[in-house]
């Protein structure tokens, strides 16, 4: 049996518009080659099915950007935070312009607790974007 740090070689049979959508990702987002995109789209996958799964703990990035001049958001929004049960690891905050900030919240926990999360921050009046990026650890 291979070691775990050893790569294997395989090849995969694809419809020539599949590969050729395939190298067309391959330039575009500038990868070194096709294995190098075959690699983050299956770890891609891998972290959306732990978060699918449910079972282990996770980490994500909930991206919000709101309107700070709306009464009581900024408040409600660290309330939130605060009453979960997720642990939220670190934060960062920019005044985007005079009405506007952006935020960056990350957090660790289960998923079901991040996405609840998510989802009331993001339900909020004023809140104007809400995006959680789902991440975790994938090995390899």
């Amino acid at each position: 049996m291979p070691s775990s740090d050893e790569t294997i070689r395989f090849s995969v049979s694809l419809p020539k518009p599949l590969l050729d959508e395939l190298d067309a990702r391959v330039v575009n987002k500038g990868y070194a080659s096709r294995s190098e995109l075959v690699r983050d789209l299956i770890r891609e996958r891998l972290v959306e099915d732990l978060w699918e799964r449910g079972e282990t703990e996770v980490a994500g990035v909930l991206t919000i950007v709101y309107d700070h001049h709306q009464r009581e958001l900024t408040q409600q929004i660290l309330e939130i935070q605060h009453r979960q049960y997720v642990r939220v690891v670190a934060t960062t905050h920019v005044h985007m312009d005079h009405h506007n900030c952006l935020e960056t919240i990350i957090i660790r926990g289960m998923p079901a607790e991040i996405e609840r999360l998510s989802l009331e921050i993001g339900g909020l009046r004023g809140v104007r974007f809400a995006k959680l990026t789902r991440a975790s650890k994938v090995e390899n």
